[in-house]
């Protein structure tokens, strides 16, 4: 695989890689365009711009700016930019993946999560350093990749600190632990639309149903079927803010058998009606738009 792609202005690209390729690779999706990850490495993307759809075997997600999510290597995601969108990826060979141990102790693991201002630059910058040097050298150098997984493992500094949770007697198999239930976390995340069954999880980490269940409940908190069920509301609390989609529609598409179920978990968790939760949130709105009105009027004597 060709170590520097774009995929920009409705430009589709598929991007191949193998288990024991050495090299890693640099992916810009932007302004409609779209990757296909075919190969077999784990790859990490970063929304500058705009929004984009991922779609992987962990589920379908919506990246907006400020936004990364990280897959395993075989994970296969397609990313789809948005007609402003720009987002940046990067797929880690296995000699890349052990280097980031090496140089951090922690590794990288699949998840999601945001980053400020100051960090998308830098990471941006990172990225097209290594993109440039790539390119005159027809290759990415550890060298030149080191200052970039560093950064990258920056950003998952919280999420690996739950790493000494994890049971087992080493490090590694502390490790090893940790990488299954980070995707099944995101598995939960990336299937929010849905009723999620123990078993899914337990066969996407090889373990039991019992030590998964336990296992999970220890590192997060909460127990899977609790977490499915936050993640369902916060969707849904999402899509009553951002749509105009009707109750009943935001229940059915966060997985609610009907209207009565989704009334009482809603308001368990939000503290309101999902109706009053919409009003509440435009009132706060408008709110929001005449203060800003009034110190513009102020400002230029209006």
């Amino acid at each position: 695989m060709e170590q520097v792609l774009w995929a920009d202005r409705g430009q589709s690209l598929h991007a191949e890689s193998h288990e024991g390729d050495t090299d890693s690779s640099c992916i810009g999706v932007a302004r409609l365009g779209s990757a296909q990850l075919l190969g077999n490495q784990f790859s990490i993307w970063i929304q500058l711009r705009g929004s984009s759809w991922v779609e992987a075997k962990e589920g379908r997600f919506r990246l907006r700016r400020g936004q990364w999510i990280a897959f395993e290597k075989d994970s296969r995601p397609t990313v789809q930019a948005d007609h402003r969108g720009l987002c940046i990826g990067l797929t880690l060979s296995a000699e890349a993946m052990q280097a980031i141990i090496r140089f951090t102790d922690c590794g990288l693991y699949a998840g999601r999560g945001r980053m400020g201002i100051r960090d998308a630059r830098t990471a941006l910058r990172l990225w097209r350093e290594v993109c440039a040097r790539a390119e005159a050298n027809n290759g990415i150098e550890m060298a030149a990749l080191r200052p970039l997984l560093l950064q990258l493992a920056s950003l998952q500094r919280d999420i690996a600190g739950r790493i000494a949770r994890c049971p087992g007697r080493s490090r590694v198999r502390k490790r090893q632990v940790f990488s299954r239930l980070q995707r099944a976390h995101l598995y939960l995340e990336g299937n929010r639309d849905r009723v999620v069954r123990i078993s899914e999880l337990a066969e996407l980490t090889s373990f039991s149903s019992w030590y998964f269940s336990k296992t999970f409940h220890g590192l997060y908190n909460e127990s899977p079927q609790a977490a499915a069920a936050r993640m369902r509301l916060e969707q849904a609390a999402e899509l009553l803010l951002s749509t105009e989609m009707m109750v009943g529609e935001v229940a059915a598409a966060c997985g609610f058998d009907n209207c009565c179920s989704f009334a009482r978990a809603f308001r368990a968790r939000h503290g309101m009606s999902a109706s009053r939760y919409r009003s509440e949130a435009g009132k706060s709105d408008s709110a929001k738009s005449i203060g800003a009105e009034g110190k513009a009027s102020l400002r230029t004597g209006t």
